[in-house]
């Protein structure tokens, strides 16, 4: 059974078992609103500025020729999941600067995949980028945070699969009381004023 099945077919059976299910719940905006009041969820850094991914693209460049998806794997990593740059910004950003010049497709790109690397023409912009890679704004509490919240949901779910799978009717339906709880006490949190 797939994940995404498995998921499905534990809410059905806490609906079932008197459960609450899995309420949605929107992905946390760790930054405050921009300068024109939209949040930047994910992809912002707070202090009303956009994050400078030209500057990041230009930085993971210098080690190594890379394509637009590793790129954002990269960053999202880097940054502990505080930044994961959409799609809809690393691909036209690696649009211009091949228009510039500044990449060129690598030489090692197959059908699948264009891997970009940088030109002659870009390396002094890279190097510059690379001092003060973009990512390194994330403080580095900020980054083991979202690391830690990510292993401690990764742990919960496991110990839900296993309540589900191998627990009595009774224990499901004490596993899904915790579950309404805990969503209240972090809807709380967000709730608390600064």
């Amino acid at each position: 059974m797939s994940f995404h099945r498995h998921v499905h077919a534990l809410r059905d059976e806490m609906h079932r078992h008197g459960g609450f299910g899995f309420p949605p719940v929107p992905p946390p905006p760790p930054f405050p609103p921009g300068p024109h009041g939209h949040g930047r969820g994910r992809g912002g850094r707070g202090r009303g500025r956009r994050p400078n991914v030209r500057g990041a693209v230009l930085a993971l460049l210098t080690e190594r020729p890379m394509h637009g998806y590793e790129m954002i794997q990269e960053i999202d990593s880097r940054t502990g999941g505080a930044w994961r740059p959409s799609p809809g910004s690393i691909y036209p950003t690696l649009q211009l600067l091949e228009d510039e010049g500044v990449i060129a497709t690598a030489p090692d790109s197959d059908g699948g995949r264009k891997r970009f690397a940088l030109t002659e023409q870009g390396r002094a912009e890279a190097a510059e980028a690379a001092q003060t890679p973009p990512w390194a704004e994330f403080a580095e509490q900020t980054v083991n945070s979202w690391h830690d919240i990510r292993d401690a949901g990764t742990q919960a779910m496991n110990a839900l699969r296993q309540v589900m799978t191998t627990g009595t009717d009774d224990q499901r339906a004490r596993a899904a009381q915790v579950l309404d709880e805990t969503r209240r006490k972090l809807y709380a949190i967000l709730a608390e004023s600064e």
